[in-house]
């Protein structure tokens, strides 16, 4: 386990922003497909956090998994990879793309889901708290994973690694907001993607990246795992495995 923690890259961030219904509304078209990019960045990534989820929760196809703000990208990469193909669960608050047919798809807000308690026996959260923008809606967030299944695996970007993976540029994450919201026009990112000003205010508003101990305060029965990326603390899991 710990050389699969230590050699996971980067995670493709999450292209939605759950319980943040403004999400669309300020999505401009991109000059560039960001997806592809990101996609060609991380491929050889993936398996091995596929491989790590795999063996920590003993997935088969009978286990029951809500994908929490995610999409079919992942489950796909199972199917590539010749594993047991689960019982899986996307909740979104985007309808589902063309292509996603094979996928239970729920268009729901993900601080209010609308299932009974343990309806699920793992919750996957892949770089998706973050994006909730305050720490009321983060914990509420955290609160209805911990409801809904017994077991969790939640992955968000670590706020001491030096470049932001939403931004694509070092250290502005660590600014305060009024000084990210001025320079966020300046970065690969909007190089990358046409929006207005407004919309990249939204943007940085949006964006609560977590530290360690902010990730165990929303999960304290839960192990804190630190993925690094050459030393450096790259992301945190928060797995409860019992």
């Amino acid at each position: 386990m710990g050389a699969l923690l230590g050699g996971l890259g980067w995670d493709k961030p999450s292209r939605v922003q759950v319980g943040n219904p403004n999400a669309s509304q300020s999505r401009m078209k991109p000059r560039i497909d960001l997806g592809r990019i990101y996609s060609a960045l991380f491929r050889c990534f993936r398996p091995r956090r596929l491989r790590l989820f795999y063996e920590l929760f003993g997935v088969h196809g009978g286990t029951r998994i809500l994908d929490l703000g995610g999409g079919r990208y992942f489950w796909e990469l199972v199917l590539a990879e010749g594993l047991p193909v689960p019982r899986v669960t996307i909740v979104n608050i985007h309808a589902p793309p063309a292509g996603a047919a094979g996928f239970a798809w729920v268009v729901a807000d993900g601080r209010r889901l609308p299932f009974a308690d343990l309806s699920f026996d793992v919750v996957f959260c892949n770089s998706v708290i973050e994006h909730l923008g305050d720490s009321e809606s983060q914990r509420q967030l955290a609160a209805e994973i911990r409801r809904v299944a017994p077991r969790h695996f939640v992955q968000t970007p670590d706020v001491r690694f030096p470049i932001e993976p939403h931004y694509l540029a070092p250290f502005l994450h660590w600014l305060p907001k009024s000084l990210q919201r001025l320079g966020l026009p300046f970065t690969p990112r909007a190089a990358l993607e046409t929006r207005s000003a407004a919309a990249w205010r939204r943007y940085v508003d949006h964006l609560r990246p977590l530290s360690p101990a902010g990730m165990r305060a929303l999960f304290p029965a839960s192990r804190v795992m630190i993925e690094r990326l050459l030393g450096l603390p790259k992301s945190i899991l928060a797995v409860k495995t019992d």
